[in-house]
């Protein structure tokens, strides 16, 4: 079959989509120096006492190294959106989650450069206070925020720098804020029929309102996974690129124009930040731009109804996350580490493997499970 077969809007509209890919390239292209010059002169940069893994001698030439590189991408996606893509029931809402995923992180990656340590009472001080303190109505307050020192206690075992930037337990708060927006327009404002949630190879499922709080949990597990996956230069961006492009292919072919050029759109600015991000890196992509990303991903993979595929095209950001859960619960269950290092990158690194190795061989892996994502999703 020759192109010409095609019907005209089918062409129209993969050009489009291949056209706004390319366009985010260029755009990004032009703001990289920009940004970049910015991050350099305001020093908005890493520094060994607020990342561990600098400690390691193949880590030491990160030091200085700008981080929130990934705005690049978040101005790219947020404009080019705005003037060339803006459909309100399509595209309003992923940017609008974008762009709160972005601030929060903006807002951890400055406080981390920047602030000083934040005050962390434990919860076991946070009980001693309640017993003690001296004017009547504080304790009754105190024991009232009880359940709250207690989760942020929990959380706080996850978190890399307790003492700096936006505690886990806050950044949870906006995450689950994040994904309740999500939740809201699939559920009230796409129609019932996100409510099916299709199965490939089986058909659908009816979810009812047991899809709110699956979609918030996606959300929230994704912009981390995609988050704690930014350890290594490369590493994030050039596995967001094939993921992207799946997700794009996927949107196209469910008939969704707008999330097909918006996954294209962001394909093509992961081009521009990853060319400067191989090692070595001119700027790291930072909370802002994984958080960012990580929760678009989510929630244009829930737009098209493709959850049963995202284990798929996401498989490495989620088996970083878990690494960094199984890491944790053997410490505190089992007194040991399971790893030499969560997440699991930097298990490989601390045994000898390159970081180019390392990079490499997940992009491999991650670009076998989009393939086998792409082909599970397309039936």
């Amino acid at each position: 079959m020759e192109m010409t077969d095609f019907p005209p809007y089918i062409i129209d509209s993969i050009q489009r989509i291949f056209a706004m890919g390319g366009l985010a390239i260029l755009v990004s292209l032009a703001i990289t120096p920009i940004i970049t010059k910015i991050l350099y002169k305001l020093h908005i940069a890493r520094r060994a006492s607020d990342d561990p893994t600098l400690a390691m001698e193949s880590r030491a030439d990160k030091v200085n190294t700008p981080i929130m590189g990934g705005v690049i991408v978040v101005i790219t996606i947020a404009l080019l959106t705005f003037f060339f893509d803006w459909e309100r029931r399509f595209t309003f809402v992923p940017i609008g989650v974008m762009l709160l995923g972005a601030f929060l992180g903006a807002i951890d990656d400055l406080l981390g450069v920047f602030a000083g340590k934040r005050r962390n009472r434990s919860f076991k001080q946070t009980i001693t206070l309640a017993k003690v303190h001296q004017n009547k109505l504080m304790r009754i307050w105190i024991w009232a925020t009880v359940p709250y020192a207690a989760l942020r206690g929990f959380f706080n075992i996850f978190g890399s720098k307790p003492g700096k930037g936006v505690h886990a337990h806050e950044k949870l708060l906006l995450q689950l804020a994040a994904g309740t927006i999500s939740a809201w327009w699939i559920y009230w404002k796409l129609g019932e029929t996100w409510q099916d949630i299709y199965v490939p190879f089986h058909g659908f499922i009816n979810s009812g309102f047991l899809i709110v709080p699956l979609i918030i949990g996606i959300v929230v597990f994704t912009a981390n996974a995609v988050n704690i996956t930014d350890g290594m230069d490369g590493l994030a961006g050039g596995m967001l690129i094939p993921t992207f492009g799946a997700l794009s292919l996927l949107s196209w072919k469910s008939g969704m124009d707008e999330l097909a050029i918006l996954n294209a759109i962001t394909a093509g600015a992961l081009v521009t930040y990853t060319y400067f991000n191989v090692k070595p890196a001119r700027f790291q992509m930072g909370d802002v731009g994984s958080l960012a990303l990580g929760s678009l991903l989510a929630i244009n993979t829930l737009a098209i109804n493709a959850m049963a595929v995202l284990p798929l095209i996401a498989f490495t950001f989620y088996a970083e996350a878990f690494s960094v859960i199984v890491q944790v619960g053997g410490r505190v269950l089992l007194g040991k580490r399971i790893f030499r290092m969560a997440p699991i990158h930097h298990h490989f690194e601390m045994k000898g493997w390159s970081e180019e190795k390392t990079i490499m061989r997940f992009w491999l892996i991650h670009i076998a499970f989009v393939i086998a994502g792409i082909w599970v999703g397309l039936h």
